[in-house]
């Protein structure tokens, strides 16, 4: 995984989603395989993230399908991804969730769809007492996405130094790391 980015998903917007659906509507759940192409085509929509291959969407709803989940509205055949947050365990330390992406609808934004992402994502990981992600610094939503959060779940955020211009090739811009640390249940 070699960019780490969040999107934009808290935009007031008006009160109802596609075809006036209000969100409780919105089922989360964890993705499965056949969720990896909604994924990239959500990631691809934001024009904001950092698009990664189609591949590697089926392999994060395969393989870290446990810490991230889905949002879709409707059920069985005709359900519609609207949402989805990946992320992992950090390897060193299994009780920091590391939020890699946030990608919401743009007709869904504003619903609190990627609050409710999150919640799902810490909430389904026992043990989850630490929340960690990178955001840009002109990233006003997704920022305030995690502080709004943060401060729902009891939590500080802090930010530090996470990867500076110099450590990407391609002229990506710094994305410091924010800390959500000392979670409590809702």
């Amino acid at each position: 995984m070699d960019t780490t980015d969040t999107a934009t998903t808290n935009h007031p917007t008006d009160e109802h989603g596609p075809q006036g659906a209000p969100p409780q509507d919105v089922t989360i759940r964890t993705p499965t395989t056949s969720d990896g192409g909604a994924m990239w085509r959500l990631a691809r929509d934001t024009g904001s993230l950092d698009l990664n291959s189609s591949y590697a969407y089926l392999l994060l709803a395969r393989h870290f399908a446990g810490t991230s989940r889905i949002a879709v509205l409707g059920d069985g055949a005709s359900a519609e991804a609207v949402g989805f947050l990946s992320g992992y365990r950090l390897p060193e330390d299994p009780s920091c969730l590391f939020v890699w992406q946030v990608a919401v609808d743009e007709r869904m934004r504003g619903l609190r769809v990627a609050a409710r992402l999150l919640d799902a994502a810490v909430d389904g990981s026992p043990g989850v007492t630490r929340v960690e992600t990178t955001v840009t610094t002109d990233n006003v939503a997704s920022r305030r996405l995690f502080s709004r959060w943060a401060e729902r779940r009891g939590a500080t955020l802090t930010e530090t130094t996470g990867f500076t211009e110099a450590h990407f090739p391609d002229g990506h811009e710094a994305e410091p790391l924010l800390v959500i640390d000392g979670i409590r249940g809702r």
